[in-house]
């Protein structure tokens, strides 16, 4: 994937707000670099217990694209729902995760979820796509997917929500559609808009937060906070931590 260019947006009169005495950590696109997610979780346990030792309010984001591309994605898969079930987390899904239940459900053929990715997913669960695509076994593929992920695995990602609202800020995987209410916006938009989003200098009603397009950096506008930094190509992982009216940057 092509790393975007940077955008300027218009300002705003006053300053989007994470609900009073909250603390939110918005983490971008990992990729099945658990590798990196491992260290970044850690940096993020140092800042709470420097910056708040009673680590009241605190929430975690995930912004979705969990697998695909990095050969962890069953690790990352794990990490994630148990945090989920276990501390809380808030895990958003992404173009990834639809594209594979896509497949799975038979919308979407196959060779569009492995061309993006997914051979490295297979493979973090034990298959190789080679033993399906090169002995015309295709159709033997979802069951074998099936039956080598763990049912709680599955049920993660099928449960997966598009979007979380939080004080002023609005996360989603991609972004939204300009002019449209964001109590209206599409699960499509919501996981796959790029430049139309990306190009607009409109006020949304509320930040948005996202990931889906990779920077070098992190990259915060007026309008939306984009968080993807490409973490399976530049090793580097990142979280934006919005407090009040301010916005702090870790990685990896």
């Amino acid at each position: 994937m092509f790393f975007s260019r940077s955008r300027k947006s218009a300002a705003r009169s006053t300053a989007f707000r994470i609900t009073e005495g909250q603390r939110v950590y918005a983490i971008g696109d990992v990729h099945g670099r658990f590798d990196l997610l491992r260290l970044l979780l850690e940096r993020i346990e140092q800042h709470r217990s420097a910056t708040d030792p009673q680590r009241t309010q605190s929430r975690l984001v995930f912004l979705g694209d969990y697998i695909d591309r990095g050969t962890e994605s069953r690790e990352v898969i794990e990490a994630v729902r148990a945090g989920q079930e276990g501390q809380g987390w808030t895990c958003l899904t992404g173009n990834h995760e639809a594209m594979l239940l896509a497949a799975l459900d038979g919308r979407l053929d196959w060779e569009v979820w492995l061309a993006n990715g997914g051979v490295e997913t297979l493979f973090s669960y034990g298959l190789s796509a080679r033993d399906f695509t090169a002995s015309g076994r295709m159709d033997e593929l979802g069951p074998a997917i099936t039956e080598a992920m763990p049912a709680s695995h599955l049920a993660f990602l099928r449960g997966l929500p598009t979007h979380v609202e939080i004080g002023d800020y609005f996360f989603c995987h991609a972004g939204v559609r300009p002019g449209v209410a964001l109590e209206q916006q599409s699960p499509e938009d919501l996981m796959w808009i790029r430049d139309v989003f990306l190009d607009s200098r409109a006020d949304h009603g509320k930040r948005i937060v996202h990931g889906h397009t990779p920077q070098m950096e992190p990259e915060i506008l007026p309008n939306r906070i984009n968080v993807d930094t490409g973490a399976y190509l530049t090793n580097r992982l990142s979280c934006v931590i919005l407090e009040t009216d301010q916005v702090q940057v870790i990685h990896t």
